[in-house]
C-alpha cells in the first residue's frame, strides 16, 4: 500500500469544497490553476460540456521565460498569455478556481496577469 502525503490529502479536500461552489458555464467558463514546484499551469474549462477551451503553462512551446526572473514573474506572464489566448477564443468573463491553493504568491500573480491581459473575474 502506497503512503500518501497529508498535505496532498488536505489539498484534495479543499479542491472538492471549492468545486461545490465554483462551476464554469458556456458564457462564463472556469479558469483553473495548478502549480508544481517548477511549473504553473492554467486552463479555461467549460464544465457544462466538459471541454478545455484554452490552456497555457510554462512548458508550452509558445512560452519563453528568458527575460523573467523568479517563479512569481513567470506566473504573471502565464496569466497575461492565457488572457490573450482566451480573448482570441472569444472569452472575456471567467470564474477563478485557485485549485485548493492559498490566493498568494504565484496563484495571485497569475490572476493579476490574467486581469491585466483583459479577463474579467
Amino acid at each position: 500500500m502506497a503512503k500518501t502525503n497529508p498535505s496532498s490529502i488536505a489539498r484534495a479536500k479543499r479542491v472538492k469544497r471549492i468545486r461545490k461552489k465554483v462551476a464554469g458555464t458556456g458564457e462564463r467558463p472556469r479558469l483553473r490553476v495548478f502549480k508544481s514546484s517548477k511549473h504553473i499551469y492554467a486552463q479555461i474549462i467549460d464544465d457544462s460540456s466538459g471541454n478545455t477551451l484554452v490552456s497555457m503553462s510554462t512548458i508550452d512551446k509558445a512560452f519563453e521565460k528568458a527575460e523573467e526572473k523568479g517563479k512569481t514573474a513567470i506566473a504573471k506572464k502565464v496569466g497575461v498569455m492565457i488572457a490573450e489566448r482566451a480573448k482570441a477564443a472569444g472569452i472575456i468573463r471567467v470564474v477563478f478556481d485557485r485549485g485548493g491553493y492559498i490566493y498568494h504568491g504565484r496563484v495571485k500573480a497569475l490572476s493579476d496577469g490574467a486581469r491585466e491581459g483583459g479577463l474579467e473575474f
